[in-house]
């Protein structure tokens, strides 16, 4: 049963999970969740006497990159996450039952866990011609997701696509392709978008709730703040590189090799609000910047439409003016030492000229 007695610690500690382990988790929990070190005890005690939530994984227009990504995971595991702190009741890629028993395990769960347990929706909901351009065991995703998700404790939309609609719902948008606010009302929603999502944002989530008994804090997307709380632009390693007006000019060049800034390539990253630079891919080793490909803008509503061309600079940031500075920030930081310079040299001149001539060396430098 999903919620079975027993605590996250104890089947941990069932499953050879070392204390060490276990408190590295929630270390490493509370730093993506941006919580103060001192939460981090909370964390421990709530994790360690929380029962597993039943959890169905729903998918529908997508390109299952964010079950991959699942799948990769390491920090924890996807066995950890399945097996000690979800309980994974249906998720059509990765258990065992098919066909009409699949269909009971989703039902038997919906039925006997209403408004308790979680949904997490990947893809988007097509509502053309009734949703017939996605069916699953007979009904339309637009059916499923309004029933399943509409009696959740919780939705959490993984990827673009779920949460807005994504490349299915770029133009022209032949299945009137959208995310899962827009079809499911009366339930807490919390978006992960990204192509695709960083499955220790979705963990961190569901820490969360476990945590403190409810959802973390959101923007005016559903978006979590602790992951989408702010720009690529602010928290990327080559954001000295902008400020010193280094930008690579074309790929393979001097400042590409050096790791420049990638705006001029057609980096994103200023239009785009993700912890990407902070939480990184490959046990935390690397990301797309990182590797020396610009930000997409994937986390983004409708980026398939307005970030494109992807290696083209953005023509336009609202409330940033980086567009009109990144060909004049080198030529002004030059100007500005240039100035600096001449201005002390003029002071100086003033100060001499303003000494009486008979004034010691040592009364001239305690000035």
């Amino acid at each position: 049963m999903p919620n079975e007695a027993g605590g996250l610690r104890e089947t941990l500690a069932q499953r050879g999970v070392s204390r060490r382990d276990f408190l590295k988790f929630c270390s490493a929990m509370t730093a993506v969740l941006a919580l103060p070190p001192r939460y981090m005890p909370r964390v421990v005690e709530a994790l360690e006497t929380a029962t597993r939530p039943p959890l169905l994984w729903l998918e529908y227009q997508d390109c299952a990159g964010n079950t991959e990504s699942l799948l990769r995971a390491s920090k924890p595991t996807v066995a950890e996450l399945i097996l000690d702190v979800l309980s994974l009741d249906y998720h059509e890629t990765v258990m065992a039952p098919a066909g009409h028993q699949a269909e009971k395990s989703l039902m038997d769960t919906v039925e006997a866990y209403k408004g308790q347990y979680l949904v997490v929706v990947e893809g988007s909901i097509p509502t053309k011609d009734g949703g017939i351009y996605c069916t699953i065991g007979g009904h339309t995703a637009l059916d499923l997701v309004q029933e399943i998700g509409g009696n959740a404790a919780a939705i959490i939309t993984v990827g673009t696509c779920a949460a807005y609609g994504g490349i299915p719902a770029a133009a022209p948008n032949p299945t009137d392709a959208v995310g899962v606010r827009d079809v499911v009302k009366g339930v807490p929603i919390i978006n992960l978008p990204g192509c695709p999502m960083n499955v220790q944002n979705l963990t961190a989530v569901i820490v969360h709730y476990l945590t403190f008994g409810a959802w973390p804090a959101t923007d005016q997307l559903g978006r979590p703040l602790f992951a989408y709380g702010s720009r690529i632009h602010d928290d990327c390693e080559r954001r000295a590189h902008f400020d010193a007006g280094q930008f690579v000019e074309e790929w393979g060049d001097e400042g590409h090799r050096k790791g420049w800034c990638l705006y001029k390539m057609g980096c994103k990253g200023p239009e785009t609000f993700h912890n990407c630079p902070i939480v990184r891919w490959n046990d935390g080793t690397s990301w797309p910047v990182g590797a020396g490909h610009g930000c997409v803008g994937c986390s983004e509503p409708a980026f398939w439409d307005t970030m494109s061309p992807f290696y083209r600079r953005l023509p336009s940031v609202p409330g940033f003016g980086v567009e009109a500075t990144a060909d004049k920030v080198g030529l002004g930081i030059v100007a500005g030492v240039a100035g600096a310079f001449a201005l002390h040299g003029v002071a100086s001149a003033v100060r001499a000229k303003a000494r009486p001539l008979n004034k010691t060396k040592v009364e001239v430098e305690e000035e």
